[in-house]
């Protein structure tokens, strides 16, 4: 404390006025507490007689219980290519719904080579599958973006304090995607027999 008048708030938060640093030091010294500057850019500073060490632990203890409530969350990416099989497609898209169940935000990546380049219609395609598929399991938060040889879009687990208050928004599994139909090669009609 370098000011030489300072404002004072005694140990049970009342308010003692300007004094004189010395005095405040006598003050604090009397009741067997530690003079601590508050607000030191206030003029006069403020000062306050308290227990500092336990100032110390509280406030240590303060942060603990904000760290302890703040949801700490990854970022997990599922990649993608714009030709994939139905079978592929489902193993990773299991893979994605897991991170978005264990409360992980997952980027859903179409990556593109050479002669894909052109058709990056697929590979929108593919992300809006994704999206409907996802349903309720999880939210879409961006619009599929392209950057170089890739789109790639991020949904987030679902929000479960959407109801009233001490109500969660528990939504029941979805049924698994329906893998679209592969069209078959156009075959030659058979030969008839003939009898």
């Amino acid at each position: 404390i370098r000011a030489h008048k300072i404002r004072l708030i005694g140990a049970e938060g009342e308010q003692l006025g300007v004094v004189d640093v010395r005095e405040g030091q006598r003050i604090a010294d009397d009741t067997g507490l530690d003079l601590v500057e508050v607000a030191p850019n206030a003029d006069p500073p403020v000062c306050r007689v308290m227990d500092f060490g336990k100032f110390l632990y509280q406030e240590k203890k303060k942060q603990a219980e904000a760290k302890k409530k703040q949801k700490t969350f990854q970022v997990k990416e599922v990649k993608f290519r714009p030709m994939i099989d139905d079978h592929d497609f489902m193993v990773k898209f299991k893979r994605l719904v897991g991170f978005l169940e264990d409360g992980d935000k997952v980027k859903a990546t179409v990556q593109f080579r050479g002669r894909e380049m052109p058709r990056m219609d697929l590979g929108y395609k593919l992300l809006d599958r994704i999206a409907a598929d996802v349903g309720e399991r999880g939210m879409v938060e961006s619009r599929p973006e392209r950057a170089g040889r890739r789109l790639h879009q991020v949904i987030s687990p679902p929000r479960k304090g959407g109801g009233k208050k001490g109500e969660t928004t528990a939504s029941a599994p979805a049924p698994a995607p329906k893998a679209a139909p592969k069209a078959a090669p156009a075959a030659a009609p058979a030969p008839e027999k003939a009898e």
